[in-house]
């Protein structure tokens, strides 16, 4: 039984609130883990919940882990109790670990700039992609989920914006920098000898500007991550210093250091509360602690 209930609670997180398919995935492990360790987890009580909870910390999970993973249990039990599969919700006063906000990694718009040097000198189809794919996201601030799965259509408009669908199901449109427009026409002509062969995978590619021939019809976000970290290390980068989500940190914190204000850069990142967008801030404080500590004649007396 408790497995047909997590593929309904899976089923309404897709349908009614529009998770991502990477949600999904992780609330799918989370649960089937939880299943694990309770196998009648749908009759399941606070105090066993609580001592699976304990046992996440004592097993040396990340308290970041072990709240995401207290997450999908609330999400999952409020699910019982609004479908009177329940009559209460065992979660209520169920606390996690409070996990230590730690500041995103930060390239300087010197790593940015040589990575695009890389790029820009790579004239074949595959580095023309690439190159597309990083202007778009340092220009935009994309994830790496909403980059991957672009369709055409969405960065052909006339304004030179792109619409995004972001988490949520919530629309956005961010404006694009001239050398993306530029990238993203130098990339459109080509990115037919990227297309699949076989009928049927062609189909599913059609629309998309990173078009493959996986089953999702377009390139897949491990697969981007793996030629960033290889344009990383030609650029003479370390490779676990650069990620998609990096880029993006990127985007939001040369913004904020050029005069853009915290809510402008919410609105472009598709933040909901601007608590998630003012991390920046803090990275830039440490950045001007760094300044003084290191520059500062008397900060080394």
């Amino acid at each position: 039984m408790s497995g047909a209930l997590i593929e309904n609670f899976l089923e309404m997180m897709s349908a009614e609130r529009g998770a991502s398919q990477h949600t999904l995935d992780a609330y799918r492990r989370d649960l089937t883990d939880l299943r694990g360790a309770l196998p009648d987890m749908e009759n399941a009580d606070t105090t066993q919940l609580s001592k699976v909870l304990q046992s996440y910390g004592a097993s040396g999970l990340a308290p970041s882990t072990s709240a995401r993973k207290l997450s999908a249990m609330k999400q999952f039990y409020k699910f019982l109790q609004v479908e009177g599969i329940r009559a209460e919700d065992p979660t209520y006063n169920l606390r996690g670990p409070k996990a230590r906000q730690s500041l995103p990694k930060i390239l300087s718009k010197e790593d940015v700039n040589a990575m695009f040097s890389k790029a820009e000198a790579d004239d074949s189809v595959t580095g023309q992609r690439l190159l597309c794919q990083m202007e778009i996201l340092y220009a935009s601030g994309l994830r790496v989920s909403e980059l991957v799965s672009l369709k055409v259509k969405q960065v052909t408009r006339r304004d030179g914006c792109i619409a995004v669908k972001g988490k949520g199901n919530k629309d956005r449109v961010v404006p694009l920098t001239g050398a993306a427009s530029r990238a993203i026409e130098t990339w459109l002509p080509l990115r037919a000898q990227t297309l699949p062969t076989s009928i049927e995978a062609k189909l599913r590619a059609a629309d998309y500007l990173f078009p493959s021939r996986g089953k999702q019809g377009h390139m897949t976000r491990e697969r981007f991550a793996q030629t960033l970290k290889q344009l990383a290390i030609d650029s003479g980068l370390p490779p676990s210093k650069v990620s998609p989500h990096v880029i993006r940190h990127a985007f939001a914190t040369h913004l904020l250091e050029g005069g853009a204000d915290l809510r402008s850069v919410q609105k472009l990142l598709g933040h909901a509360d601007i608590a998630t967008t003012q991390i920046y801030t803090h990275v830039q404080d440490e950045r001007l602690r760094e300044v003084v500590n290191s520059a500062h004649p008397l900060a080394k007396s």
